[in-house]
């Protein structure tokens, strides 16, 4: 989850000529060259294609241009969790959120809420060691409802439980929601009381590393059993899909036949595919040709295994950050890393290697 910087139809030969490629397999390409703008996204993307939208960015006109150019949905990055809408006393704010919700609206745009419920936050007002039992279930009833309801009826979906499973995939995490209210019992009841507060939104069990690390996207879809089973009303799974690009060829087709197999829709819903190895924290000797081709294969292949879904599972493809320099990868308070090309579009809107890749993959002409 990006956030924990904090703590944590045009298909004909516009689309063609957006990227400059080389083929070395079927998505490999080489770096873009100068040439028009990429073809709108959302005309593209068998679904909602979707970005992140912060409240400095709704005053850049270059951004404003891009978004309405490419997009149909939008998630809020900072301005819905909790260590923005949360005060001291179980005060709530949600006056940013107010804003990109409003900007989002006033553009035509669907919003995807992120998020209500995450284990890395809110431990600083629900204190699980110095709250009353008692109080802390009440509040957390009470902050969900008070949050999802604000938005009834505006919201395309919520992310309402973001991130349960443990960072290597072999259990759940424990956090101070799982130790006041059950590690089943505190998901359960956040999913049922978003439900009260907004019945029409599809609520969604949002988690990261499901393609990277198989063992945790096999938890994460038994997890997801499991709480239907409890009675949790989940309407959809979202995979963060900030990739590695250097996981084998077909770990992504896997999880998404598997995650189908379920029947719920499915959210791509953080994407972003850094061409470093750890934030660029660890060596790498590979060449940039190298890197390029293996982010291009890894973002096709997902873009390939989203479109195989039956149509009523595609709920929206959503990049984390429209442009580069949107990206909390490349910005200076992220992983602070401005020669990284993470996400489908580069500073001027025209379209990365990757792009091409997911154009492809979505027109029928990847393998051609």
């Amino acid at each position: 989850m990006p956030d924990k910087l904090s703590r944590r139809t045009l298909l004909g030969s516009t689309l063609g000529s957006a990227v400059a490629l080389t083929a070395c397999d079927r998505f490999a390409t080489a770096q873009p060259a100068p040439g028009p703008l990429a073809a709108p996204l959302k005309d593209v993307v068998p679904a909602p294609f979707g970005t992140i939208g912060m409240t400095w960015q709704l005053d850049q006109p270059d951004w404003v241009e891009q978004v309405r150019r490419h997009c149909g949905q939008m998630t809020p990055e900072w301005e819905q969790k909790m260590e923005r809408t949360l005060g001291p006393g179980f005060t709530y704010d949600f006056s940013a959120s107010d804003r990109v919700v409003g900007f989002a609206r006033e553009n035509g745009l669907r919003v995807h809420g992120h998020t209500l419920i995450w284990y890395s936050q809110g431990a600083e007002v629900f204190n699980d060691a110095v709250v009353p039992r008692d109080r802390f279930a009440a509040e957390y009833e009470r902050y969900i409802r008070a949050f999802a309801g604000r938005y009834r009826g505006q919201m395309a979906g919520w992310d309402v439980v973001n991130e349960p499973v443990s960072e290597d995939g072999t259990g759940l995490r424990d956090c101070h929601w799982s130790r006041a209210l059950g590690m089943n019992g505190y998901m359960v009841r956040a999913f049922q009381i978003a439900k009260e507060a907004d019945p029409d939104a599809v609520l969604f069990l949002n988690e990261y590393n499901l393609e990277n690390i198989p063992q945790k996207g096999t938890t994460f879809l038994r997890l997801v059993e499991r709480l239907l089973k409890l009675g949790a009303p989940i309407g959809g799974i979202g995979t963060q899909s900030h990739l590695s690009i250097e996981i084998p060829d077909g770990n992504i087709r896997t999880f998404f036949r598997d995650a189908a197999s379920l029947g719920l829709p499915i959210h791509v819903s953080e994407l972003d595919f850094s061409l470093f190895r750890d934030g660029g924290r660890m060596p790498d000797l590979r060449s940039l040709k190298e890197k390029r081709d293996q982010q291009v294969a890894r973002v096709g292949e997902l873009a390939e295994a989203f479109h195989a879904l039956p149509e009523r599972q595609r709920y929206a493809f959503t990049t984390w950050g429209l442009r580069d320099q949107d990206s909390w990868l490349t910005r200076e308070e992220g992983r602070d890393r401005p020669d990284d090309s993470p996400v489908l579009l580069d500073r001027e809107g025209r379209g990365n290697p990757a792009y091409q890749a997911v154009v492809d993959a979505f027109t029928g002409r990847a393998g051609a």
